[in-house]
């Protein structure tokens, strides 16, 4: 709600980078909150059998000091049943500690393995990353095997991000290092390379992407159920009949020749509806722009810019076009 009232883009981008790990520690303050008011509760419900009558805020200062183990012994249980309850409640506390020390490694591992094959994607799809530009920078007979390989590690990060962001749901709120890069935008720019293969490209490895058009397609409509964000009606208007004139005549000019047929363009409409209604709905309520299918002007790589550079002119790009460099000072 605060994010949908921040309209300049980079300041909603900064705060929505804190919103991840921010929203995780509230998380566990809210639960040692919880508990400790519950038992708070429990305590003073048996203030009748207890001859000292403590008012509530005592029992939820007994409570406090149980969960957290602190042994200051100024409060004592008196009746038995306060003593049970004072023993499971400093069991739970030791509990919640040891839940709390293995939960956030887990979270960042996650969170380090998702964004590791991210960052090998710039130099290999651009800034963002886009379909052709991955398929342009892999034509050829070599540049074609080096694809093949690269979509079957893709599919198994496709699965590895499924199992830990359907474990772990909080993974997905936490962003990238850089405004033009996300786990979404990743995973859409491999389902549409995925797609382009399919629907017909010249020698490209189609059981490969088909493998892996599969698991990146799953992942999507898992993750948009956990987060209940319903399908868009339709396909996304990402890909126009000019950009997709676009696309042919760049990979063309590459050396990848896609097949333009009625049957491919069908195929290739009816793998997008497969998958463009759920990054769509994912997108609008993750806030995480999706890539187009092309790029309307050449942008540089997040590899070749740092703000140094831009600073001193080292880079070439105007300081003012931010969409020359994603590096800000």
């Amino acid at each position: 709600m605060i994010a949908r009232g921040i309209r300049a883009p980079r300041r909603r981008e900064a705060f929505l980078s804190v919103y991840g790990p921010f929203s995780l520690l509230v998380l566990f303050a809210f639960w040692a909150t919880a508990l400790i008011l519950g038992f708070g509760l429990l305590y003073f419900s048996d203030a009748r059998a207890d001859p000292t009558h403590p008012a509530l805020r005592t029992c939820f200062y007994l409570s406090g000091t149980t969960f957290f183990t602190l042994g200051l012994g100024d409060i004592t249980p008196h009746t038995s049943a306060e003593r049970i309850l004072a023993v499971f409640e400093s069991g739970l506390g030791f509990g919640f500690l040891a839940l709390v020390l293995s939960y956030l490694p887990v979270i960042y591992q996650a969170f380090s393995r998702r964004e590791v094959n991210i960052v090998l994607l710039d130099a290999r799809a651009g800034s963002p990353p886009t379909a052709t530009e991955l398929l342009r920078r892999h034509a050829g007979m070599h540049g074609l095997e080096t694809l093949q390989q690269l979509l079957h590690e893709w599919e198994r990060w496709s699965a590895e991000l499924l199992e830990s962001h359907v474990s772990y749901p909080v993974v997905s709120y936490f962003r990238s290092q850089h405004n033009n890069e996300s786990w979404l935008a990743a995973l859409t720019a491999i389902l549409d390379t995925s797609a382009l293969v399919i629907s017909g490209a010249d020698g490209a490895c189609v059981r490969q992407a088909r493998l892996t058009f599969a698991m990146c397609r799953h992942a999507v409509v898992d993750l948009a159920q956990v987060f209940s964000a319903a399908p868009e009606n339709g396909i996304a208007n990402r890909l126009s009949a000019l950009d997709l004139q676009r696309v042919r005549s760049t990979l063309a000019t590459a050396g990848l020749n896609l097949h333009d047929t009625p049957e491919s363009r069908k195929k290739l409409t009816d793998l997008r509806g497969m998958y463009e209604p759920y990054i769509q709905a994912l997108s609008k309520y993750l806030y995480m722009d999706l890539p187009p299918w092309i790029l309307a002007k050449e942008i540089a790589d997040n590899w070749k810019t740092s703000a140094w550079g831009r600073i001193s002119g080292l880079t070439g790009g105007s300081r003012s076009d931010p969409l020359l460099d994603d590096h800000s000072d």
